[in-house]
């Protein structure tokens, strides 16, 4: 096994827990946040997207799925395109919404799908390059990747918690 397979099975398996969630929710479910300062299931699956997407276009030097294939039209937030959630407010957390949760897991799909073939072209040698030095140590594709893989678990499992609060 080669360790993007790892890492496409650990991100396979956030997508899977925000399936279950969507999948079984309607959209006022899906925007609820439990209190005024809480995030909503939306805006953890919708960022849980939103954080690959950045990261991974941001390895690949390739624009981010969110606006190449339109999703951010699509989604309509009253946000600036470039946002994916780090730093945002209670206030701009709840401008995060659906009408139809397909458009969640549409974009979810597709980041993880952009994720999926970016970590299956990775040539060995790439792993230990540095990405990001304002960092000590200075942060390697590897790690990156974890990091990638680790949020996308927390956001998933958050938003499951959040669906607990809501029976």
């Amino acid at each position: 096994m080669l360790p993007q397979d790892l890492l496409i099975d650990g991100i396979g398996r956030s997508q899977e827990v925000a399936h279950g969630l969507v999948d079984e929710l309607d959209a006022a479910s899906l925007n609820r946040r439990p209190t005024d300062e809480a995030n909503s299931i939306t805006w953890l699956v919708w960022h849980l997207a939103r954080q690959q997407d950045v990261q991974i276009a941001d390895l690949a030097g390739a624009e981010q799925v969110w606006t190449r294939d339109g999703w951010a039209q699509r989604f309509g937030l009253d946000l600036p395109d470039e946002s994916m959630g780090y730093g945002h407010t209670a206030a701009d957390a709840a401008k995060v919404r659906v009408d139809d949760p397909a458009l969640l897991t549409g974009y979810l799909d597709a980041a993880v799908e952009t994720t999926c073939a970016y970590l299956r072209d990775l040539d060995e040698s790439s792993w230990d390059d540095v990405v990001d030095e304002d960092w000590d140590p200075p942060v390697t594709r590897a790690s990156r990747l974890v990091s990638i893989v680790d949020d996308a678990a927390q956001h998933a499992g958050q938003a499951a918690y959040v669906r607990g609060l809501l029976a």
